[in-house]
C-alpha cells in the first residue's frame, strides 16, 4: 500500500513537472507571436494615424485658404461699399449746400414780398379812404351795393338763358316729339270700360229674391261662402247687388245666380254644385281671352302661365280703366312709337302687353306692381330687357334699355287721355285746391284759379309787388314745385298774369 502511493506521487510529481515544461515552451510560442502581431498592428496604425493627420491637415490649409480668399472678396466689397457710401454723401453735402443756398434765396424774396404786400396794403387803405372821402359812402356799403346789382343782373340773365334755351329745346325737340305723339294716338284707338266694385244681377219680379235667400238665409249663406263675395238683397226693384273687390269671384257669382235662377232649383248643394261649374267655365274663358289677346296682338312663345294672367287682366280694372283693355292699348301705343324710332316694334308690345301684369298677381307680396311684373317675367323666362321695362315703368328701378321709357311713356299716354281713367270726387278737389293753396303760398301773389280740371293753373300777381321780369321767375318756380311736391295725369299750364289798370272817371 505504501509502495502504491509513493509510485502514483511519483508519477503525479512526473507528470506535472512535464506539464510545466510543455506549458512553458507553448506560451513562450505564443507570446512571442502575439508581440510580433502587436508590433505590426502598431506600426499600421501609426501609418494610418500619419496618414489621416496629413489628410487633416491638408483638409484644415484648403479651408484657411478658402476664408482667406473670402475675406479678401470681403474687405474688397466693404471698400467699394465705402467709397460709395463716401461719393453719396459727398453729393448729400452739395445738396443740403445747394438747399441752404436756395432756402436764403426764398427768405430774402419772401422779405421783399412782405415789403411789397405792406406797401400794397398801405396804398390800398389810402385809396379806400380817398374814395370812401370822395363818394361819401363806406366799403360795406358799397360791397352790398355791389352785390345787389350783380345778383338782380346774374338773374336776369339766367333768365334770359333759360328761356333762350327752353326756347330752343322746343323748336327742336317739340316739334318732333308732339309728331311721334299723335301719329301713334291716331293709329290707336280703344274702347275703354268703367268697373265698379259691385255688379248687379236683374230678376224679372221680387219673388225670387226670397229664393235666393232661402230658408233662414241658408242658400245665401251658402252663395257668399262658395262665391266669396257679398249678396245684398235691398229694396231695389228687380234687382241684386253683388259686392266684392275681386272681379273675377263677382263674375263668378253673377253668372251662378243666372243659372241657379234659370234653373229653378236653389238650395245649398246645388248651389255648390252650379258655383263650381262656373268657376271652371270662367277658368276656361280667361285662358282662351289670354290666347286670344296674345294672337291679336301678335306676341307669341309666352309662358301658359303668363297667358292665364293676360286673360284675368279682363276682370281686372286700374282708376276704372278696364286693365286688359289698357294693356292691349299701351302694347300698340308702343309698337307704334317703336317703329317711329326705329327700334323693335314686337319687343316693345310684348312688353307693354306684359307692364300691368303685376296687378294680377296671385302670391301676396310688398313690392310695388312693376317689381312684381318683372319678378314674374323672370320666373316665367322672358328676356332681360323686357324684365327691365316692366319693372321700370314707373322708375322703381333704374332703366337699361331704350324700350323701358317708351313703355313708361305709352302707360302714360293710355292712362292719362281724357276720359280714359275716372278720378274720385274728394282726390280731384283735394288737387285743385293743393293747386291754388300753393300758388298762394308765393309772395306777390293776388288770386289762383285752377282750370281745365287741374290741368291749368291761372296766377294774378300784384303789379305794384312783382316785376315783369319777377313773372317770368315765379312761373318757373312755381311749375318746378309743382313737379317735384305734386302727383297728377298729364301736364299742369302755369300762367302768371301781372296788369296795371288805370281808371279814372269823367263827370
Amino acid at each position: 500500500m505504501l509502495i502504491t502511493i509513493l509510485i502514483a506521487l511519483g508519477a503525479f510529481l512526473i507528470g506535472a513537472l512535464g506539464c510545466y515544461f510543455i506549458f512553458r515552451y507553448t506560451s513562450a510560442g505564443i507570446i512571442r507571436k502575439a508581440e510580433e502581431e502587436a508590433e505590426v498592428i502598431k506600426k499600421n496604425k501609426i501609418v494610418e494615424a500619419k496618414e489621416k493627420f496629413i489628410a487633416l491637415k491638408l483638409e484644415h490649409d484648403n479651408k484657411v485658404r478658402q476664408d482667406e480668399q473670402r475675406k479678401q472678396q470681403r474687405e474688397q466689397q466693404l471698400n467699394l461699399r465705402e467709397q460709395q457710401l463716401n461719393q453719396k454723401q459727398s453729393e448729400v453735402q452739395r445738396a443740403q449746400n445747394e438747399i441752404q443756398q436756395r432756402v436764403q434765396q426764398i427768405d430774402q424774396q419772401q422779405k421783399a414780398l412782405d415789403y411789397k404786400q405792406s406797401e400794397i396794403e398801405r396804398l390800398h387803405k389810402q385809396a379806400q379812404q380817398q374814395l370812401e372821402s370822395l363818394s361819401g359812402m363806406s366799403a360795406e356799403e358799397a360791397k352790398k351795393q355791389l352785390v345787389e346789382a350783380l345778383k338782380d343782373e346774374a338773374k336776369t340773365d339766367a333768365m334770359a338763358y333759360i328761356n333762350e334755351t327752353m326756347d330752343e329745346a322746343r323748336l327742336s325737340a317739340n316739334k318732333e316729339a308732339k309728331k311721334i305723339i299723335i301719329q301713334t294716338i291716331q293709329r290707336i284707338a280703344s274702347e275703354t270700360t268703367v268697373e265698379n266694385a259691385v255688379s248687379v244681377f236683374h230678376i224679372d219680379n221680387d219673388e225670387v229674391k226670397g229664393r235666393i235667400i232661402g230658408r233662414e238665409g241658408r242658400n245665401i249663406r251658402a252663395l257668399e261662402a262658395a262665391t266669396g263675395v257679398e249678396i245684398v238683397v235691398d229694396d231695389t226693384p228687380e234687382a241684386i247687388t253683388i259686392s266684392g273687390y275681386d272681379p273675377v269671384r263677382r263674375e263668378i257669382a253673377r253668372l251662378s245666380l243666372h243659372q241657379l235662377v234659370q234653373d229653378g232649383r236653389i238650395h245649398p248643394a246645388r248651389i255648390e254644385e252650379v258655383v263650381a261649374k262656373v268657376t271652371k267655365q270662367i277658368e276656361e274663358e280667361i285662358v282662351e281671352t289670354g290666347k286670344r289677346t296674345t294672337i291679336d296682338l301678335g306676341v307669341h312663345g309666352l309662358h301658359p302661365e303668363l297667358i292665364r294672367l293676360i286673360g284675368k287682366m279682363k276682370y281686372r280694372s286700374s282708376y276704372g280703366q278696364n286693365l286688359l283693355q289698357h294693356s292691349r292699348e299701351t302694347a300698340n301705343l308702343c309698337a307704334a312709337m317703336a317703329a317711329e324710332l326705329g327700334l323693335n316694334p314686337k319687343k316693345a308690345r310684348r312688353a307693354g302687353l306684359l307692364h300691368d301684369i303685376g296687378k294680377v298677381a296671385e302670391e301676396d307680396t310688398d313690392l310695388p306692381h312693376a317689381e312684381a311684373g318683372m319678378k314674374l317675367c323672370e320666373k316665367y323666362g322672358e328676356k332681360p330687357d323686357i324684365c327691365n321695362a316692366v319693372g321700370a315703368h314707373h322708375d322703381e328701378i333704374e332703366m337699361e334699355t331704350l324700350i323701358a321709357p317708351i313703355v313708361q311713356a305709352c302707360d302714360a299716354i293710355s292712362g292719362a287721355r281724357p276720359g280714359a281713367r275716372r278720378e274720385i270726387v274728394e282726390n280731384y278737389v283735394k288737387r285743385l285746391n293743393d293747386l291754388e293753396n300753393m300758388a298762394m303760398s308765393f309772395p306777390g301773389v293776388v288770386k289762383t284759379y285752377a282750370l281745365q280740371a287741374g290741368r291749368e293753373l291761372r296766377v294774378i300777381v300784384g303789379a305794384d309787388k312783382i316785376s315783369d321780369k319777377d313773372t317770368e321767375l315765379l312761373s318757373f318756380d312755381l311749375a318746378k314745385r309743382i313737379q317735384d311736391e305734386m302727383t297728377y295725369p298729364g301736364q299742369v299750364k302755369v300762367t302768371v298774369i301781372r296788369e296795371i289798370r288805370a281808371v279814372n272817371v269823367a263827370k
